[in-house]
């Protein structure tokens, strides 16, 4: 049988030979299935590959166009796109602003603003074949002139708080922060050919993360309510930061995709705050039809309230408590010296840490932030916990009389999780304490806190993960980690097509991680939200993603 991809062209014989070995365990077919769509292979064709037909959904009740549904969810402040640092934010502008491809819970990739796409046999020429017959919502067609616009704007490392730059970071002439001559050809109207210098299996994962958003020529951050052209089927109609947002469907605009999607008149995002048991409250006064992301108990007493569908989610979703390496405290940096960094680590168990943080839903991680879902993972095991030596170690650093000051959001698992780590510090002998900050505090800083905790998505590779938030002089690199060794590694992992290869690679990038304590990272998430009955479109993403458009009541 002849494997291709969505054009027709083959497939790379390397990864049809990888389906012969894969195993029986889901885990294993979801990785294969992540890689196959990436290379451009549609979810039947991959499936296919592993000798198995695509699931057939289940058939539902007929969609009825019309209606509103209210979201529980924060309501932040719009910004560039390319700074966008927080789902919640691309949950409202994805009404207008769409992306060129999308994510699914099953681990593949399906295209959207682009029809399909092929990558080469060596990872290193991406020919992007944008969709036909789409047009913006001020009349102007949507070209491959957009898409070059948008990718060269990805490539400006020279934005501040640019995280894009680090998904596409081949791309760019280190010598001007920009994308490298060449490399973003416009071959004719519907088509881009990405020429990399060098191999790079991430850039499909990296344009369906949602700070991807497409924008238009005539795009300024500063007007983005007032000017809101996209080629989606909503607009915005009202933003409240921290009270509420406002959609509501463009009648005066041709979706390219009607007839599969935009069946609310209006949806409204409403901010009940960081407190589940305010959202439990309006879920149960039916103020709310879906919730946006509930952790622990709530999650339970929500799913158990009449009239509500508990849904839930396997994730590689994460918190990291960490000391910021570059942070000055007192005049001093205390968190550059590995031994103090190392004795944090020793100090804590993260299995308690999952307990106390998050009620024991998830699983327990190894502080290296790829974990059993990330094609590249290998159990390297748990790293050590020893009290007494963290003690010792913090000691011999002379660092034993400094207070850590450990800042968390003033929510329900984050803030459980930081106290746990604190009181574990504590026990171990360490000058430890907590510090809670409000939403908006902790938003806008939270790249910048000496010692804190951050929540951080699901992603498909565990090298997107690295390359975003661990790699030198990332935007997103919070850690301030800086490893000549690890990017090295991390950059051929980038271009290794061989998942064996690309395996061990990754196991050595662990070690380092966890050899250079750069992080708690205690556990992975099990997710959950919810749903008022005969709401359809809403189950939790596993990136966290709400999708408008499938939005749609029964």
């Amino acid at each position: 049988m002849s494997f291709q991809n969505r054009t027709g062209a083959p497939l790379p014989q390397g990864l049809i030979d990888q389906a012969a070995h894969i195993g029986p365990d889901q885990m294993s077919r979801r990785e294969f299935l992540t890689l196959a769509s990436a290379f451009g292979a549609s979810s039947a064709t991959a499936y296919a590959l592993l000798g198995s037909a695509k699931p057939v959904a289940a058939q539902t009740a007929a969609s009825s166009a019309g209606g509103v549904v209210r979201i529980q969810q924060e309501v932040r402040a719009l910004k560039d796109p390319r700074l966008f640092d927080w789902p919640q934010i691309a949950n409202f502008t994805r009404g207008w602003l769409e992306y060129l491809v999308t994510y699914e819970n099953d681990g593949t990739f399906k295209p959207a603003l682009l029809e399909s796409w092929e990558i080469s046999e060596d990872a290193k020429t991406y020919t992007l074949n944008v969709r036909q017959g789409v047009r913006w919502n001020n009349g102007d067609a949507f070209t491959a002139q957009d898409v070059a616009r948008n990718i060269t704007g990805w490539c400006a490392r020279d934005l501040a708080g640019n995280s894009m730059a680090g998904r596409f970071a081949t791309l760019i002439d280190p010598a001007t922060d920009r994308a490298l001559d060449g490399a973003i050809e416009v071959v004719d109207d519907h088509t881009v050919r990405l020429n990399l210098p060098k191999a790079d299996i991430s850039l499909i994962p990296g344009m369906a993360d949602y700070p991807a958003a497409i924008v238009h020529k005539s795009f300024d951050p500063a007007t983005m309510l007032e000017n809101p052209v996209g080629t989606g089927p909503y607009l915005p109609v009202d933003l409240q930061v921290g009270t509420r947002g406002v959609l509501m469907r463009n009648e005066d605009h041709s979706w390219w995709n009607d007839g599969n999607g935009a069946w609310m008149d209006r949806i409204e995002f409403i901010d009940f705050g960081t407190d589940p048991a305010v959202w439990a409250r309006a879920a149960k006064a039916g103020e709310v039809d879906m919730t946006y992301s509930v952790d622990g108990e709530y999650a339970d007493l929500i799913g158990a309230t009449e009239g509500w569908v508990k849904n839930d989610v396997i994730s590689m979703s994460t918190v990291v408590v960490r000391p910021n390496q570059l942070a000055e405290v007192g005049g001093q940096m205390p968190y550059a010296d590995p031994r103090v960094r190392r004795a944090i680590a020793m100090a804590v168990d993260n299995e308690v840490l999952l307990e106390l943080g998050n009620g024991g839903h998830g699983r327990t991680a190894e502080n290296h932030h790829i974990g059993p879902a990330h094609p590249e993972y290998t159990d390297i095991g748990l790293p050590p916990h020893d009290p007494r030596g963290a003690l010792a170690l913090l000691q011999e650093a002379g660092m034993e009389g400094f207070e850590m000051e450990v800042h968390t959001i003033d929510d329900l698992w984050r803030k459980n999780t930081t106290d746990a780590v604190v009181a574990q510090l504590r026990d171990a002998g360490f000058q430890a304490k907590t510090t809670i900050v409000p939403g908006s505090i902790y938003w806008d800083n939270w790249d910048k806190f000496p010692f804190s905790a951050t929540d951080w998505n699901h992603r498909p590779l565990g090298v997107q993960i690295w390359a975003l938030a661990y790699r030198s002089g990332e935007a997103w690199n919070e850690f301030g980690y800086a490893n000549p060794d690890f990017d090295a590694i991390l950059d051929e992992a980038l271009g290794t097509l061989d998942l064996n290869k690309r395996r061990a690679l990754v196991e050595r990038g662990e070690r380092i991680l966890q050899e250079d304590a750069v992080t708690l990272q205690p556990y992975w998430r099990s997710l959950a939200n919810h749903t008022v009955e005969g709401l359809l479109g809403g189950a939790h993403h596993i990136s966290f993603e709400i999708r408008p458009a499938e939005l749609r009541w029964t």
